[in-house]
């Protein structure tokens, strides 16, 4: 099946519409369903690399320090993420520990390093391995990700027990919430500007091979 480029079709209603240049935040609607086609990324292209790269290092923050230190009657206590599934699990919540290492912890982290794969290759020209089936898979990950939710029950919890004892914020806390805001510019990132992009790479290699062939048949 030959790859018509030039061309867009409408999610909402199938209709087929030429691929016109979009200025500056710009974005292509449907005229008949309002379906959004198309949006200008701008700059998001280059910023979503380094975006990764940030969420990933405030990810093993996240996962590594401690969320909070309680202080009761002169007994300190603090915990990790890691740590609150193992003791969720302990208490015979495994189901609940189950949802929270995987909507915390190994979804978004599977997220972030399919976006990696993707995005590395990209800078040096190339296509990555497995393309269309990973941005497949992370668009259906992107509902599991729920960072934002557990934090906003740490956050909670905080507030309830700071009447009870001394509750002290932890690294992890802050990179949770320095997270939180990353992974939603990075989520946010359209799908479509993927396929842009390794569009780009593939029209450039194909003027480098159409040089190279002009410059063989001239030596020849």
């Amino acid at each position: 099946m030959k790859e018509v480029r030039d061309i867009i079709v409408c999610e909402g209603c199938d209709s087929v519409y030429a691929r016109v240049p979009l200025r500056a935040r710009e974005v292509a609607r449907c005229p008949c369903c309002g379906t959004e086609l198309e949006r200008d990324t701008g700059s998001q292209q280059q910023r979503i690399l380094p975006l990764t790269v940030a969420s990933l290092i405030m990810f093993l923050i996240a996962n590594l320090f401690p969320i909070v230190e309680i202080e009761l009657r002169g007994l300190r206590s603090q915990t990790t993420l890691t740590g609150a599934v193992m003791a969720l699990a302990g208490e015979g919540m495994s189901l609940v520990a189950m949802l929270v290492l995987a909507t915390t912890l190994l979804f978004p982290l599977l997220q972030l390093l399919i976006l990696l794969w993707l995005l590395l290759p990209l800078q040096k020209q190339h296509r990555a391995t497995g393309f269309a089936w990973l941005v497949r898979i992370m668009q259906s990950l992107r509902p599991w990700g729920m960072i934002e939710v557990f934090l906003l029950g740490v956050l909670v919890a905080i507030i309830k027990l700071s009447s009870m004892a001394t509750v002290l914020p932890g690294p992890a806390l802050w990179a949770f919430m320095a997270l939180t805001v990353l992974l939603t510019v990075v989520v946010s990132f359209d799908p479509r500007g993927f396929w842009n992009m390794v569009e780009g790479v593939e029209e450039r290699e194909q003027e480098q091979e159409h040089k190279q062939a002009l410059g063989t048949g001239e030596l020849r």
